[in-house]
């Protein structure tokens, strides 16, 4: 999918490189490069079960120091 701009007659440079840019904006290639550099691997079956694992033992430490009265105070929300 090549993206062609061409230069019209009597413009300058820089509104060449404003409609270019604009184009490849509107045309989504650049949100599709950065999904494809940026992509996110998928995490096995063992690395989710410990970070769930991970998650309720910081779970359980918080309601211990909330019951003890050990956290600074917070502002509850509604």
């Amino acid at each position: 999918m090549p993206l062609e701009v061409k230069k019209e007659e009597k413009e300058s440079p820089q509104s060449l490189v404003r409609r270019f840019t604009t184009s490849v904006k509107l045309s989504g290639i650049l949100k599709q490069a950065r999904k494809i550099r940026f992509k996110e691997r998928n995490k096995s079956r063992q690395m989710r079960k410990r970070s769930a694992l991970r998650r309720e033992e910081r779970k359980k430490e918080f309601k211990r120091l909330e019951k003890m009265g050990k956290l600074p105070f917070q502002k509850k929300k509604f």
